[in-house]
């Protein structure tokens, strides 16, 4: 019972934060400003960032409820309030105020955070560590189309 009173929280907190920046990035791929960008032609259809995003907090929520379980530290909870925020921000910082560059900075620091989960907490979460592989993955291409914009606009 323990596991899913964590899970539920963690899917709220991360949901949240998806909700949060979907408020903040003002119709962002609907505006004309995004339509009218060269975009990486191996950018997915606007759908599929909605499914990505939807499996990658259910998958993160688990990941973060098993290192709560093993790692209750103020280091860790650090880690996932600094994420929760760079998550949120990055869709203010691109599609909001359209500051490309920022965006990428802000992008470029949230995908080595998510990869120090993956890596630093290896020992005490052994394979249950892999739970947080897609948003590493998804975050890699998604810096490659934030860089392609900044770079081709």
């Amino acid at each position: 019972m323990k596991f899913y009173k964590g899970f539920i929280l963690f899917l709220f907190i991360n949901f949240s934060a998806l909700a949060i920046g979907s408020l903040l990035m003002n119709d962002g791929p609907r505006t004309e400003w995004y339509i009218n960008l060269n975009q990486a032609p191996w950018s997915p259809p606007g759908w599929v960032f909605g499914v990505a995003w939807s499996s990658i907090m259910i998958l993160f929520s688990v990941y973060m409820t098993f290192l709560i379980q093993v790692n209750r530290s103020k280091k860790v909870l650090t880690l996932f309030s600094i994420q929760f925020v760079l998550n949120i921000f990055w869709n203010y910082f691109f599609f909001n105020q359209h500051l490309v560059v920022l965006g990428l900075l802000n992008i470029i620091i949230l995908t080595l955070l998510m990869f120090y989960f993956l890596i630093a907490y290896k020992y005490s979460l052994q394979n249950k560590r892999f739970y947080v592989l897609p948003y590493c993955v998804w975050l890699v291409l998604a810096t490659s189309l934030n860089l392609y914009i900044a770079l081709c606009n």
